[in-house]
This record gives structure tokens, C-alpha cells and sequence, in this order.
């Protein structure tokens, strides 16, 4: 089955707020489509993108692996996060292999992925909110890699019990929710 424009230019507006330098790319198939501006006219008038990123839970010993974030990287510097990326034109649980790979070295079986928790997030006003979605392994290969230190400066396993106080909120929040056995956490969201 194929996208729906609606779905196709959410996905293409989504793509090109993370990646703006990479329109040039795009240009053949927004022409394609029809498309001669921006890509969000491809939705209803009012409607918001929501971008959807995936993450990473792999257990070892009862710890879960996280990454330091580089001080210099656009997001979360020098805070502890998940192994995690953003969806392009792929399902989540490829794109989680992909990252797998690209970010630490590790083969992760998409067909081996359990989906454990989901964290609706609204970091701003103004930004597009995010669905987070937080992958179990059942099974991997590989041991942890730098293969990304600009963006990644160490990979440690902790205890989800004890956690460095320099973690991601919403990444906290998956913990906790996993821990608790909840599948959901909504987090940003005016009340």
C-alpha cells in the first residue's frame, strides 16, 4: 500500500525540520508529487507533523545501556540518553536497526524488537511534537562502539534504580513508566 499525500508530505515536513540542508535532495520527488514549495501543503490546513523517534532498551545484568550525549551536540549535551534516531522513509523498527548500527556498532534484529514504552512529547510551543518510541531487544550483537563522537562522548550500563541525575527528562520518564509497567507517558502538554 502506498502513502497518502497527507501522509507522505508529514513525513517529508518532518524529515526536512531535521534535516534542512538536504531539500536539494528531495527536489525530484516533491516535483514528482506535485509539490513546487514547502511540503506541508501536502496535509490539511492545520494540522501538525509529528515526528517520531525510536530508541533503543537494551538490558544487560538487569542495567539498561545509555549514552552521554556529546557537550556539543544540537540536543542534550552532556546528558546521559538512549541509543535513539529519527524515523526517515522507513518503519521504526528498521530505522532502530539503522541507528543500531550507524551509532554503536551493534546488529539489532528488527523481527527482535518489543515496543515498551511511548512518550508523547511537547518540548516548546512553536516545536513539532514527537513520538518516542522505546524498543526492547530481545537479542543483539556486538559490543557498544563509539562510532558517532561527535554526537556521543561514552556507553555505560546503569541501574535503572540509579540513574545519573544528568539524564534526558523524557528518557527518565520511559524508565520510570517501564518500571511501573505502564506502555504510555505524556510529557510538555499544557494540563
Amino acid at each position: 500500500m502506498q502513502p497518502s499525500p497527507s501522509h507522505l508530505g508529514d513525513l517529508l515536513a518532518a524529515y526536512l525540520a531535521q534535516h534542512p540542508g538536504e531539500r536539494s535532495t528531495l527536489e525530484p520527488l516533491l516535483a514528482a508529487l506535485g509539490v513546487d514549495g514547502d511540503p506541508t501543503s501536502l496535509f490539511p490546513s492545520g494540522s501538525v507533523p509529528q515526528i517520531v523517534g525510536v530508541h533503543l532498551w537494551l538490558e544487560r545484568d538487569g542495567k539498561v545501556l545509555l549514552g552521554l550525549r556529546h557537550p556539543d551536540s544540537a540536543y542534550a549535551g552532556s546528558l546521559w540518553h538512549f541509543l535513539a534516531g529519527h524515523c526517515e522513509a522507513e518503519s521504526a523498527t528498521a530505522c532502530l536497526a539503522r541507528e543500531a548500527y550507524e551509532e554503536a556498532g551493534l546488529v539489532v534484529d528488527p523481527a527482535g524488537l518489543d515496543l515498551v514504552h511511548v512518550v508523547h512529547l511537547l518540548h516548546r510551543p512553536g516545536v513539532p511534537p514527537r513520538v518516542q518510541l522505546f524498543f526492547r531487544a530481545r537479542r543483539w550483537e556486538g559490543v557498544p562502539e563509539l562510532r558517532e563522537p561527535d554526537r556521543c562522548a561514552a556507553w555505560r550500563w546503569w541501574d535503572p534504580k540509579d540513574l545519573p541525575d544528568a539524564l534526558v527528562p523524557y528518557a527518565r520518564a520511559a524508565i520510570e513508566g517501564v518500571g511501573a509497567g505502564r506502555l504510555y507517558t505524556e510529557t510538555g502538554w499544557p494540563s
